[in-house]
């Protein structure tokens, strides 16, 4: 119901499209009480990326970062996600937006072809 209160898209296994771009997410994470398991992240990524596959320009947006970057440096508590990290290489998104480590704030890298983004609070303008 959040959604529709504040006239936005939830994208939480789903996508949406804005003329040849698509986004698609998972929220959550892969600790904590509320935990989600590393093969349902991916595959609510894969729900989402299914639908925008076709298109030229695709963006992945997830709380957790993946598995094997500069964030996990930055805290010993919050690891990376290994069903981010498979859908990334899978997927080869253009760019994936995460944020999970705070403390990473404005950390760029590249897995494969993908930008790796942690846009962190300030939020982050970017090109396609």
């Amino acid at each position: 119901f959040l959604a529709e209160l504040y006239g936005v898209k939830n994208i939480h296994g789903y996508s949406v499209r804005y003329r040849d771009i698509g986004i698609f997410g998972a929220g959550g994470a892969n600790i904590g009480i509320n935990r989600i398991e590393e093969n349902e992240i991916h595959g609510l990524l894969k729900q989402g990326f299914d639908k925008i596959k076709y298109l030229e320009k695709r963006i992945m947006v997830t709380h957790v970062h993946p598995t094997g970057t500069l964030m996990e440096r930055f805290s010993n508590i919050v690891p990376g996600s290994s069903g981010v990290r498979k859908a990334v290489e899978e997927f080869q998104p253009d760019i994936l937006i995460c944020s999970h480590v705070h403390e990473a704030e404005g950390i760029e890298e590249t897995i494969g072809k993908t930008r790796v983004l942690n846009v962190g609070r300030a939020g982050k303008i970017f090109d396609l």
